[in-house]
């Protein structure tokens, strides 16, 4: 599988988004999400996405952090080089909605949880998962500055981040800011912006629901009329034509596709091994104009 870099780190250029096995809808069969990690590592993806948040409820806080450190310890065969990367700001209140915290005392003390559950000494890669609109960002990320020096996380990022708050982290982490998660799909571009900014300053940009989410990734393959038709003469299916597409933007861009079935992930990393020629960009381009 082709690599991409996180912070000098070589990770594979397509990672597995842990999200759907933990909130709602997720498998009733615990195994079956196990499997899904599994189908993942086997296919030679090293890069997992998690976060405290991918949970029900305060009651489970860390739900999917447990869930990934349990298939990686089952897994059988050395994991060394898999990089989890998990993020803290974001709670579960039980209701269905998502709330935030990026009170620095708050971030510190998650990001050590998270540590403990995911059975690690430092997390690989800390992101700050959503901007808290009563919290100065500058003291949210100072909290990453912190955990960084204390030895408790290995590498930094941001979530959900403008442009100029991809500068304000900057100013405050420098070269230790090593990747911006942001939502990027066919359907939902506004982030291009940010993705063109990474690539301008070498972050790594990690576009989550890079198939237009859950409830949306069904639809590629009706409503992305192009990507239908790209893949059927490609023999491959409409989402490797999507992640296809986004890989071809910047080499910074590492989309990491959410999946509770291994069947899904199993295709979805294909995609990194798919190479669109500049004519099937082009037609690409012209459609989401």
């Amino acid at each position: 599988m082709q690599n991409r870099t996180i912070g000098g780190r070589q990770v594979s250029a397509i990672g597995l988004g842990g999200m759907p096995m933990s909130i709602e809808g997720r498998p009733t069969d615990r195994q079956q999400s196990i499997g899904t990690i599994h189908a993942a590592l086997d296919a030679g993806v090293t890069l997992i996405d998690t976060a405290d948040a991918y949970c029900l409820g305060p009651d489970e806080v860390g739900h999917n952090e447990i869930l990934i450190a349990e298939a990686l310890r089952s897994y059988g065969a050395d994991t060394s080089n898999v990089l989890v990367a998990t993020k803290g700001g974001h709670l579960r209140p039980g209701d269905g909605s998502w709330t935030q915290n990026g009170d620095p005392a708050y971030l510190k003390d998650a990001a050590k949880a998270s540590a403990a559950r995911l059975g690690v000494e430092a997390i690989g890669l800390y992101q700050f998962h959503r901007p808290d609109p009563r919290v100065p960002y500058a003291d949210s990320i100072g909290a990453l500055v912190e955990l960084l020096e204390e030895g408790v996380i290995e590498m930094a990022g941001i979530s959900n981040a403008s442009v100029a708050q991809i500068e304000e982290a900057r100013g405050i982490l420098g070269d230790r800011l090593v990747s911006v998660q942001n939502q990027f799909s066919p359907q939902f571009t506004s982030s291009l912006p940010e993705l063109e900014r990474c690539a301008e300053l070498g972050i790594a940009f990690l576009p989550w629901s890079p198939l237009g989410g859950i409830r949306r990734a069904s639809q590629v393959g009706g409503t992305q009329s192009v990507m239908s038709e790209i893949a059927l003469a490609r023999e491959v299916s409409p989402y490797q034509v999507v992640l296809a597409w986004e890989l071809a933007l910047a080499p910074v861009v590492i989309p990491i596709p959410g999946a509770s079935r291994a069947a899904s992930i199993i295709d979805s990393a294909a995609a990194a091994d798919l190479e669109l020629d500049a004519a099937e960009l082009v037609r690409i381009e012209n459609y989401l104009v």
